[in-house]
C-alpha cells in the first residue's frame, strides 16, 4: 500500500487536474452513477469537534473509484497551533477491495474543496469576471483563490478575515503565484471585500452571513463551501432567495446547508428554489446562468465523490511521479 503525505498530495494533484476530476464526479452523482450514502456525523461534544465519516463508489463507463474519508473538525485546534481539519482518505480497488492507498487527507480536502469552487464558477461565472472577494484565510482560502483564478483570468484578489493578521499573512503569500494575480488586498470590512467582487468564496464557519445582501453588485457568482450543517449560515437569506441556487448534491444540501435550510425553515423559499445541482447543468439536463445580471450561488457541503475521484487522479500521479512511501499490508 503506498502511503502519501501531504506534501506528496500536493505535488501530486494540481488544482486544473482536480478541477476537472470534481466535474466527472459531479456528473456521476447527478447520472446516477455513484453510490454516496449520507455522511455519518460523529459529534464529539466534550470538544466541541465533529468526525465525519465519507464513502463512495464511482462508477461509470470511463472510471471506477471506491474511496472512504474520515475527517474531523475541532474548532478550539487553532488555539493549540493544531489545524482546524485532520483527515485521512482509504483509496480502495473498486472490484478487489483491496486497499491501495492512504493519503493525507487535510490537503486533499483543502485542493478538492477549491476545486468545487473552481468547477462552479467556470460553470456560473460571468466569463469576464476579473475581481474575486474571499472570506476566511485558513487552507480553504488558500485554495479557494487558486481554483477561481485557474478557471478565470482574476486580476484583483480581496481577502476578508476577523484575524487581519492571518488575512495579510494569506496575500503576502499567495501573490503572484501560479494563476493568482500580484494584486491582493486585505480588506477592511465585508463591504470593502465585496463591492466590486464578481465571484465571491465563503470558507468560514460563521453562524450568520459574513457580507450583506445589499452590498452585491449585480451578477456576481457566490460559492458558499464553509457551512457545513443547519446551525451555520455564510450567505445572507435576502440573497439566496433572489439568486440561482445551484448545489453539488440536493439530498446532502437539504440534511447540512444551513445556508438553505434556515431561509427554508423562515418561509423565504421552498425546495423548488434550488434550480439544480452543477452535475445537472455539466451533462446538459439544466440551464445555467441566463444573463450577465443574474445572482448565482453554488451551496456545497462536500460529498464523498469528490474525494474518490480526486484520490484516484492524486494516485495515479503518484505512481508515475514515484512519491509516496509503500508499506506491506
Amino acid at each position: 500500500m503506498l502511503v502519501l503525505r501531504a506534501t506528496d498530495v500536493l505535488r501530486a494533484l494540481p488544482m486544473a487536474e482536480a478541477i476537472e476530476a470534481v466535474k466527472r464526479a459531479y456528473q456521476a452523482l447527478s447520472a446516477e452513477e455513484a453510490e454516496v450514502p449520507l455522511r455519518l456525523s460523529l459529534p464529539v461534544a466534550p470538544h466541541e469537534g465533529v468526525s465525519l465519516f465519507m464513502p463512495a463508489y464511482v462508477h461509470t463507463s470511463q472510471e471506477e473509484a471506491l474511496a472512504v474519508k474520515v475527517v474531523s473538525v475541532f474548532p478550539h485546534n487553532v488555539e493549540r497551533g493544531l489545524p482546524l481539519i485532520h483527515a485521512a482518505v482509504l483509496v480502495l480497488e473498486a472490484n478487489s477491495g483491496r486497499p491501495l492507498a492512504l493519503l493525507e487527507g487535510g490537503a486533499l480536502t483543502a485542493i478538492r474543496t477549491g476545486a468545487a469552487s473552481g468547477a462552479a464558477t467556470d460553470v456560473l461565472a460571468r466569463p469576464d469576471s476579473r475581481v474575486l472577494a474571499v472570506f476566511g484565510a485558513g487552507a480553504q482560502g488558500r485554495t479557494q483563490i487558486e481554483a477561481v483564478c485557474t478557471v478565470r483570468p482574476i486580476e484583483r484578489v480581496w481577502l476578508f478575515d476577523l484575524d487581519r493578521a492571518c488575512a495579510e499573512a494569506l496575500a503576502a503569500d499567495v501573490a503572484g503565484k501560479g494563476p493568482v494575480p500580484q494584486d491582493v488586498r486585505v480588506a477592511a470590512s465585508p463591504r470593502e471585500a465585496v463591492a466590486e467582487a464578481d465571484v465571491i468564496c465563503t470558507a468560514t464557519t460563521s453562524r450568520r452571513p459574513v457580507f450583506a445582501d445589499e452590498d452585491l453588485k449585480p451578477g456576481v457568482h457566490i460559492n458558499g463551501i464553509g457551512a457545513y450543517t443547519p446551525e451555520m449560515a455564510e450567505v445572507p437569506p435576502e440573497t439566496v432567495a433572489r439568486a440561482l441556487v445551484v448545489v453539488d448534491s440536493r439530498q446532502a444540501a437539504l440534511a447540512e446547508a444551513g445556508d438553505l435550510i434556515q431561509p427554508l425553515r423562515a418561509g423565504r423559499i421552498t425546495e423548488a428554489h434550488i434550480h439544480a445541482e452543477l452535475g445537472e447543468i455539466l451533462l446538459g439536463r439544466k440551464p445555467g446562468r441566463t444573463s450577465p445580471e443574474q445572482i448565482t450561488f453554488f451551496k456545497s457541503v462536500g460529498v464523498a465523490v469528490q474525494d474518490a475521484l480526486t484520490a484516484r487522479v492524486a494516485l495515479r500521479n503518484a505512481l508515475e511521479e514515484g512519491l509516496g512511501q509503500r508499506v506491506t499490508w
